[in-house]
C-alpha cells in the first residue's frame, strides 16, 4: 500500500503536461481563414500580371510579396491605404526595378479585375462545407477591402459558407500587426485560444500565434513556415487534412 502514494504521485507527474496542453487548446469556437492564397488561388493572376510585365509571369510573387510589404511600411508609419492601391504601386515598382514602363490605369486594369475573380483552390469548398456542417463559426480576415472580399467570394461561390467577413480596412492596421488579431477577437467576444487561424502565410500564423491563437498553416505551392517564428498547431497541405485533423482531435 505505501507504493501506491509514489505510483499515483509518478503518475500524476507524468500526465501533467498531457493535461497541460490539452487545457491550452480547447476546440475552437471561431476559425478565422486568410483568403488570397489561402482560399483562392493566385496561379490564374499570372497572365494579366505577366502580360504588364513584358511577359514576366515569374514576377508575380515578387509582385505579391512587394504588396505585403508596403501593407506594413504603412502599418508601421502610420499611414493606410487600401490593398488595391498599394497592390497597383508595388506592381510599378517592380516593372521599374525590371526595366518596364508601366502607368497607373495599366497597373490597375492587370490586378483589380482578376484579383476579384480569383477561382478557389480545389480543396476549398469541400473543406469550408465540412467545417459548416461541423458547427464552427466562419469568418475571414484579410487584408483585402470589405468591398473587395465581397465580390471575389460572391464570384467564387464561397460567400454561403462564412457567418461573417472581417477586413483589416476597418481598423486600418494591417496582419500581422498584433492589434489586427485582438481587434477580430473582440469582434467575436472571443477569448484568443477560443479561435483558430488558418492561413497559407508563414508571416499571418506567426502574428496569430503571437496574439495567442490557434494556428494552422496550409502549405500552399511556394508557401513556406518563418523558421524563427513559433510553430503553428497544425502543419498541413490543403483545408481536406485540416478537417481530418479537427474530427480526429474533436470528435
Amino acid at each position: 500500500m505505501k507504493l501506491l502514494k509514489p505510483i499515483r504521485l509518478l503518475l500524476v507527474l507524468c500526465l501533467m503536461p498531457i493535461l497541460s496542453v490539452q487545457a491550452a487548446t480547447p476546440k475552437p469556437k471561431v476559425i478565422f481563414f486568410d483568403v488570397n492564397e489561402t482560399l483562392l488561388d493566385l496561379e490564374s493572376m499570372r497572365t494579366s500580371v505577366g502580360k504588364a510585365l513584358d511577359g514576366k509571369k515569374e514576377l508575380l510573387p515578387l509582385w505579391f510579396s512587394t504588396m505585403l510589404h508596403h501593407s506594413l511600411v504603412d502599418t508601421v508609419s502610420g499611414q493606410y491605404h487600401d490593398f488595391g492601391q498599394i497592390g497597383v504601386a508595388s506592381l510599378q515598382m517592380v516593372a521599374k526595378n525590371n526595366g518596364i514602363t508601366l502607368t497607373n490605369q495599366e497597373a490597375k486594369q492587370a490586378i483589380v479585375p482578376p484579383l476579384l475573380s480569383l477561382p478557389p483552390h480545389a480543396d476549398v469548398k469541400e473543406g469550408l462545407a465540412s467545417l459548416k456542417s461541423a458547427g464552427y463559426l466562419m469568418i475571414s480576415l484579410t487584408n483585402s477591402s470589405n468591398a473587395g472580399v465581397k465580390a471575389q467570394f460572391k464570384n467564387a461561390g464561397l460567400t454561403h459558407y462564412f457567418n461573417q467577413r472581417l477586413s483589416v480596412e476597418d481598423i486600418k492596421i494591417y496582419k500581422p500587426d498584433l492589434r489586427a488579431y485582438s481587434w477580430a477577437l473582440k469582434q467575436l467576444n472571443i477569448k484568443p485560444e477560443e479561435a483558430l487561424m488558418v492561413a497559407a502565410h508563414g508571416w499571418d500564423v506567426a502574428g496569430a500565434k503571437e496574439a495567442g491563437l490557434q494556428t494552422a498553416f496550409i502549405a500552399r505551392p511556394g508557401k513556406q513556415l518563418y523558421p524563427l517564428a513559433k510553430a503553428p498547431d497544425y502543419n498541413v497541405n490543403n483545408l481536406i487534412e485540416l478537417v481530418n485533423l479537427l474530427e480526429k482531435k474533436y470528435p
